[in-house]
């Protein structure tokens, strides 16, 4: 089989290369060259200065024409013109049927010279250059025709940079008008209109967007960035440019007077969109009609209505309204309409918002599978269905239920671990804090109390069979635009193994540590979470995430306030003994816009947690595992670790590759291939250990003797079909080094490539 797949690779490489040999410029015409790329581009400055890299991107831009078969660039094709020989070589004549079909799926037509207008080019990037401040620089271009076919020919360009001029002075509007007098207040706090910055018409254009934005949300509602200009002049001081700001000469009457909210009406209609109207006046949030019948509680629209009547107009308002009726999760569309200016006939705007409610029922579906050599596969899959608007207050109830099935592979193997596990869950969200209001919190948003109930089943056959019970509620809330927090008072679970055989109690046995995580226990908990997602510009954004939790503190202090005393495993809650333990993990995500599609995804993630009190140990369904889908992709979930510990090799090891402490480092470079089709290669390295000895579990220890060592590393490739709501992803990862004895020397010590190999199916992306 092996021999037949690389023969067929050989036929397929050999019929490519012919491919490569054959004319791609056959039918082109006697005045017509292929245009095959750009060979470079020089920069000559003066001395002492060079282009500023936000420039340089922009004459990349520019001159970023891809030529036939390029691999994402202007400077780079791949040798297999399959396009162009198709164009140049195939008969067109077909107008219908297969061969027609195939022929407009292959087919390329040439990418000409005449179609890039590289003089063109020319004057964009001088155009550019005048923008930035480059008076006086000028561009050219060259092309360089092919040696052996002079009807194919690469551009080379050439910039000539003159010294950036700076902003010598800068003048305000010097009006008198309110307008006028806040725009000059902003202008002169502004970081870039001062004396010594380089002239930018892009930053100028910020510059009076952001003043826009800042009068549209002082009430000044028709205003808009046209109505400021500059009048730049570089003759006035040598070397240098004067900017004189003004408004427009076309600029409305309406443009300069400052706008309130007028009065406030909200409809409401069911999915079909009919009914009869009622009518419910409110104090605050304006005229409320609901076309009947509609199943919703009274207080729900105005509770995400930020617009006020007589308050100062502001579009940061309108916005948010729109965001907190949308987040409710409960409407299919969310219109919102105000007074146009040809129908202003005083200070005030109405406001007229139309609400249409989705379908109650929401389902979703999602399965993942995972491979790898001799060790563990299986597919999983989550059906969930949300009811929206359940008791009219826009409450989701969700039913949740989720599987998984794996099996150990590998031929030899005299054990084999085919387990499956099967839960429920139920998650009410309620949209509103139900809190002490000492929890600082912004009204801007929409916040959440989720009460959660869940049931969880995991059986390994001739091993075990465990339950997880749990229940409890969460807040959620956001204190600004940025930053939102997680709260959980109270959470309760129940472990529970309802079946052991004799091999599983042989395998426990021999190790106290992991026969103390499978006890049977309640784990009361609290844990807090904080998260921080923002851009930091255009190119660069990152998502840092904490979550700290305890277990039995709470519970702990009433045993001692009781009079209560003992050691660990002896207080009881139920007659059943209760976990003590805490923990903590952070996780920063980061990520940076490279190309236009293009983009570099690194994810860092550390996480400690420590048993004590009523606990020996942490239990076994909160200890930190890795490998799998979303983490190390070359290994399969708790297929190593912790530290250099290794197990024989059997489903023994599945129960003691768990840790203390885990570490974790991923980057991604994610690119476009072809519409929804989009491709990665990865970096993947990380591990789990154990912050005190296990004697059982030889070289799990973190110490920095052995830490580099004991860091497991992968890469891989993989694909995406990134269909915005929906993302299928295939990963193929590649082992590179193994933290435990493989019996080969080296860094790379994977026992052969082909069991090196791991590959995952699931929905979403990894982080």
């Amino acid at each position: 089989m092996m021999k037949q797949f690389i023969a067929h690779i050989t036929i397929w490489i050999a019929a490519l290369l012919a491919l490569s040999g054959c004319s791609t410029t056959s039918r082109l015409a006697d005045d017509e060259v292929l245009y095959t790329g750009v060979n470079h581009i020089t920069y000559n400055a003066p001395e002492g200065e060079e282009i500023i890299g936000s420039v340089e991107d922009q004459v990349f831009t520019t001159i970023n024409v891809k030529p036939n078969n390029s691999l994402y660039s202007p400077y780079i094709r791949h040798p297999f013109p399959l396009g162009l020989w198709v164009y140049n070589h195939w008969d067109n004549t077909a107008t219908k049927g297969f061969k027609h079909w195939i022929y407009e799926k292959l087919v390329a037509e040439p990418v000409l010279i005449s179609d890039v207008r590289p003089e063109l080019r020319v004057e964009m990037i001088n155009t550019t250059l005048e923008n930035n401040g480059y008076f006086g620089s000028k561009a050219a271009y060259e092309l360089e025709y092919d040696k052996d076919n002079h009807k194919k020919a690469r551009i080379n360009y050439t910039v000539n940079l003159t010294t950036p001029r700076v902003l010598a002075r800068v003048m305000l509007t010097g009006g008198t008008s309110p307008v006028e007098q806040f725009i000059d207040s902003l202008a002169r706090r502004s970081h870039y209109l001062h004396p010594g910055s380089r002239y930018c018409t892009d930053s100028l254009d910020v510059l009076r967007i952001n003043i826009t934005n800042r009068l549209r949300n002082r009430g000044y509602y028709f205003f808009r960035p046209e109505y400021i200009e500059y009048l730049a002049d570089s003759i006035l001081i040598p070397d240098s440019v004067v900017v004189k700001m003004r408004l427009a000469d076309n600029m409305p009457t309406a443009a300069k007077r400052k706008y309130y909210i007028g009065n406030v009406e909200t409809v409401v209609k069911d999915f079909h969109k009919q009914g009869t109207p009622d009518t419910l006046e409110t104090r605050r949030s304006g005229r409320i009609i609901k076309y009947m019948p509609l199943k919703m509680k009274d207080h729900l629209i105005p509770s995400c209505l930020t617009l006020r009547k007589g308050r100062t107009f502001s579009v940061r308002t309108i916005e948010q309204t729109q965001d907190n009726l949308s987040r409710m999760g409960i409407f299919s569309s969310v219109t919102i309409n105000t007074t146009p200016l040809d129908s202003v006939t005083s200070d005030t705007i109405d406001v007229n918002i139309e609400c249409v409610l989705d379908m109650p029922l929401e389902a979703k579906f999602e399965i993942q599978a995972a491979s790898k050599s001799n060790s563990y596969i299986g597919p999983a899959a989550v059906f969930g269905l949300t009811h929206k608007n359940v008791f009219g207050g826009g409450e989701l109830l969700t039913t949740q239920i989720n599987g998984s099935y794996e099996w150990m592979t590998g031929s030899g193997s005299e054990q084999r671990l085919n387990s499956y596990e099967v839960g429920l869950d139920f998650t009410l969200a309620v949209p509103r804090l139900l809190a002490p209001r000492f929890i600082d919190r912004s009204r801007r948003y929409i916040n959440w109390t989720k009460f959660n109930l869940s049931a969880d089943l995991l059986n390994r056959p001739s091993y075990f069979k465990m339950v997880q019970l749990s229940t409890g509620f969460t807040w959620e809330w956001h204190t600004n635009r940025y930053s939102s927090s997680s709260f959980t008072p109270f959470k309760l679970s129940y472990t529970k193994l309802l079946s052991h055989t004799t091999a599983f109690d042989s395998i426990i046995s021999q190790n106290r540590a992991v026969e103390n995580s499978f006890s049977d226990q309640f784990i009361p908990m609290m844990s807090y979470t904080y998260t921080l997602d923002r851009a930091i510009d255009r190119r660069n954004s990152f998502n840092f995430t904490f979550t700290v939790s305890e277990a039995g503190n709470i519970f702990s202090g009433i045993w001692a306030l009781a009079g209560q005393h003992g050691g660990a495993g002896t207080k009881e809650l139920f007659g059943t003994p209760f976990s003590q333990f805490v923990k903590a993990q952070a996780q920063l995500i980061y990520t940076r816009k490279v190309l236009s599609g293009h983009s570099i995804v690194a994810r860092a993630f550390i996480g400690a947690e420590h048993a004590y009190g009523n606990s020996a140990e942490v239990p076994y369904a909160e200890q930190f595992y890795i490998g799998g889908a979303n983490s190390v992709r070359a290994f399969a979930v708790r297929s190593i670790g912790p530290g250099s510990y290794h197990s024989d090799g059997t489903a023994n090891g599945y129960y003691d590759q768990t840790g203390t402490f885990k570490l974790e480092l991923n980057a991604e470079y994610r690119f476009p291939i072809l519409g929804f089709l989009h491709g990665a290669v990865f970096l993947d390295m990380g591990n789990v250990w154990l912050l005190q000895e296990d004697e059982q579990r030889p070289g799990s220890q973190l110490t920095a003797r052995n830490f580099l060592n004991d860091v497991a590393v992968g890469t891989g490739i993989g694909l995406r079909f990134d269909m915005d709501v929906l993302v299928l992803r295939a990963d193929l990862g590649i082992g590179i080094h193994a933290p435990y004895e493989t019996g080969r020397s080296g860094y790379y010590n994977m026992t052969s490539f082909k069991d090196s190999l791991a590959f995952h199916l699931a929905i979403g992306y990894p982080f």
